[in-house]
């Protein structure tokens, strides 16, 4: 078995998350200063301390309302200290706000502020408070979003130190809890690297939350699973290509299905992989034209997470497909320089639906789930598919040839079909950086969703909201269909020209040819796969997006 090089290790772990009794603002006056819960600062470097926004006084609006958009406006209104600040304040004999005030710093989510020369109230016959490293860490209006920011703030706030202190759960419920909990998980990712210079300080060891809600275990169990399935995806993402071939990708299915913390009673995950030998049994053409130029062959991963509850197998088989392109070079349609810098990540859909079977099965969730991963290097050279080429996919279909650098759609093609002759879906969903058109139409913030069915819809867009990775619904336009159709073969794999254009549109439209009448949603993660600079939880480069909104769909449908 390979090493395991995805996710949280034990030379790179998550950062550990422990609750304490809450600070108690009515106890500072106190003869020796401690409150209920400074004990828990013991051994604290850093003592990183929530503040919110005052409402916006606008017409209509609710008393004490504020406007998700003012996490995102630096003047909006005053800060709100609330108990923790208050605490904080009458504690160090700080004026917090007149403080806020001079730095011009309003609290927005996702942002800090450092403040120098405070001590924390001590018994004055040991001379006094010991100094402490104090932060104000904004947490906005409070919403989920917001939340997010003020943990990912709370990370990079954070890093290098082995113990923090925070009393930013103190006046939150279960599910602000979990985004709180999400963003510091995700914002101290940094990227896997090798070589003899040090790289960025490591992340936080230890935070203490001074006071969590009740049901706080279930809270910062379920953000611990959706982070580290984040963390997996970004760190197969991050991976070189000239580490990262197909064969290497299995590997890491297979020794993350071993490690992966799940009860035996639970159930069971599993990991199967079709050779190059196997695909060409089964005429899955798509797979083998696209990895037929290079030296690393193509191959097929399945997993499965099983659950032995009683009755899992009458809640119906979800399936999640994932283009697994372990680099892109554009075949015969080569790629400008350029373009070609980033397609190390263009197997990010296989890595996430791999994280999301995992997460899964670490999660217990009652749903049969299956993830399909069609890996190939699209690589230049003699043996190369060309335009005009006819290949014929795993379901029999034949496809006209166009473009080699639309190579997603073909592996894709693949899978779907498998899925939907094999392993008889009642859920199908594929996750692929498939076309620039989707970034230019939508841009990094949202996925492109395609899909018919309403509810499936609703129930990604509502777990997008969820996790803050946000879709998109756009149509499957009927009238571009015709321009799929070819006078050699059964389809062509992108559009005749003239083109209709709405690239991403016909992308979707072919690869429904191939889901039968499953209930079929596709994702265009083309967009939000990748960041070009970091954003709060949002790392520069692999952003893991996709599995943690996976995870939350088949949480809510289980």
């Amino acid at each position: 078995m390979p090493d395991l090089r995805a996710g949280p290790r034990t030379d790179r772990p998550l950062p550990r998350v422990e609750v304490a009794a809450p600070l108690d603002v009515a106890e500072v006056t106190d003869a020796t200063g401690l409150a209920g819960g400074v004990g828990a600062l013991a051994g604290c470097s850093l003592l990183v301390v929530p503040v919110g926004r005052a409402a916006r006084h606008q017409d209509g609006a609710q008393p004490g309302a504020v406007d998700e958009a003012q996490d995102d406006d630096a003047s909006a209104a005053r800060v709100v200290l609330g108990a923790a600040g208050s605490w904080a304040a009458a504690s160090s004999g700080l004026d917090l706000v007149e403080v806020c005030a001079l730095a011009r710093w309003r609290g927005a989510a996702g942002t800090s502020l450092p403040v120098h020369g405070a001590r924390l109230a001590g018994d004055p016959r040991d001379g006094g408070g010991a100094p402490v490293r104090l932060v104000l860490l904004g947490t906005g209006s409070g919403s989920a979003r917001a939340l997010r920011r003020a943990g990912a703030a709370l990370a990079r706030a954070a890093r290098g130190c082995d113990r923090v202190a925070t009393a930013a759960a103190a006046e939150l419920d279960a599910e602000g809890l979990r985004s709180l909990a999400e963003g510091l998980l995700l914002g101290a990712w940094s990227p896997p690297r090798t070589g003899v210079e040090e790289g960025p300080e490591p992340a936080v060891r230890t935070v203490v939350l001074l006071g969590a809600p009740a049901g706080h275990e279930r809270a910062l169990g379920s953000a611990a699973t959706a982070a580290t399935a984040t963390w997996r995806v970004r760190d197969l993402a991050a991976t070189p290509s000239s580490t990262k071939t197909p064969a290497w990708v299995a590997g890491q299915a297979r020794a993350l299905a071993a490690a992966a913390a799940v009860d035996p009673a639970a159930g069971t995950l599993e990991v199967a992989v079709l050779d190059e030998e196997e695909l060409a049994q089964r005429r899955a053409g798509g797979l083998l034209a696209v990895g037929a130029a290079s030296q690393h062959p193509p191959c097929l991963v399945r997993v499965d997470w099983t659950p032995a509850a009683p009755g899992a197998a009458g809640r119906g088989r979800a399936v999640l497909v994932g283009k697994g392109i372990t680099f892109d070079t554009g075949g015969l349609a080569l790629k400008p320089r350029e373009s070609m810098v980033a397609m190390k990540t263009d197997m990010a859909g296989a890595a996430v639906v791999l994280a999301a079977v995992v997460a899964a099965a670490e999660a217990g969730l009652p749903r049969p789930v299956t993830a399909l991963l069609p890996l190939a290097e699209n690589g230049l050279g003699a043996s190369s598919y060309r335009p005009g080429d006819v290949i014929r996919v795993l379901d029999g279909t034949t496809v006209e040839v166009d473009n080699p650098d639309a190579e997603g759609r073909l592996v894709l093609a693949d899978a779907l079909a498998l899925a939907d002759a094999e392993l008889d879906p009642a859920l199908l969903v594929d996750v692929a950086t498939l076309t620039g058109a989707a970034t230019l139409g939508l841009g990094r913030q949202h996925a492109a969703l395609y899909t018919s069915d309403d509810a499936l819809a609703a129930a990604l867009a509502a777990a997008g909201e969820s996790t803050g990775e946000r879709v998109w619904r756009m149509p499957l336009v009927e009238e571009y269909r015709a321009s799929l159709d070819s006078d050699v073969a059964d389809l062509r794999h992108v559009p005749s020209r003239p083109a209709p254009g709405a690239g991403s549109v016909t992308a979707a439209l072919f690869l429904r040819e191939f889901v039968g009448q499953r209930r079929w949603a596709h994702l265009d993660i083309a967009g939000v796969g990748r960041s070009e600079k970091e954003s709060h939880e949002v790392p520069r480069g692999a952003t893991g997006w996709g599995a943690r909104v996976l995870l939350r769909l088949l949480e809510d449908l289980a």
